[in-house]
């Protein structure tokens, strides 16, 4: 059962939803409502910048901390151990308070398993806020710098007036071929290995 803290700050979140802050940019899913939220309550207390901060820190320990990343996914754990443990991972790294007390409700919400999806959807949402267009570029190989020109002139045609592409590279051989983009709220997926996956479903119906 939650404890009074988690439920007041559960209560917080559901009263701050009467009145929400929309954010520049609508991201979907449960991580989108979650970091949606999140963006709402950061505006009204003027936190977004420190609490993004914090979320960067919180991602790049968890990716560092093995023993920390177990008990956080281990399904088994109970919920009011893991906002516990994250409300004092929390002081340990020394995130502010509205960050903090997201983790623990995530942890009591039993959503901590979509921390880091919740964390990547906060940064896109944050980058619309700075003016930036966040994208993600997966090829299977490197780019040289002629092809990441040609790629960047062709991806600036996306931005907005006082948008600025933001371009993270991505190296995956297992795509074997071509590109895949996701751009704010669209993605697109020209890899190879999509091909081949859909013209053997198309050959497997056509038998």
């Amino acid at each position: 059962m939650a404890s009074t803290k988690f439920t007041t700050i559960a209560r917080s979140f559901s009263a701050a939803a009467q009145g929400m802050i929309k954010p520049p940019i609508q991201v979907f899913g449960i991580e989108g409502r979650y970091a949606t939220a999140l963006f709402s309550a950061g505006s009204k207390q003027n936190q977004l910048e420190a609490i993004e901060k914090d979320l960067v820190k919180f991602q790049t320990a968890l990716k560092s901390d093995g023993i920390l990343k177990e008990f956080v996914e281990n399904p088994i754990n109970k919920r009011s151990l893991k906002a516990n443990t994250l409300q004092l991972a929390a002081k340990k790294l020394a995130l502010s308070a509205p960050t903090s007390n997201f983790l623990g409700l995530l942890a009591e919400n039993g959503r901590i398993k979509n921390l880091n999806s919740i964390i990547n959807s906060f940064k896109i949402i944050m980058a619309a806020h700075r003016g930036d267009l966040s994208c993600v570029v997966t090829t299977a190989k490197p780019l040289d710098s002629a092809d990441l020109q040609e790629l960047k002139k062709t991806l600036q045609a996306f931005a907005k007036k006082g948008e600025t592409i933001k371009i993270e590279l991505k190296v995956d051989p297992t795509i074997i071929g071509g590109i895949v983009v996701s751009i704010g709220d669209k993605y697109v997926d020209m890899s190879v290995a999509t091909k081949i996956k859909k013209y053997t479903e198309i050959i497997q119906d056509a038998v």
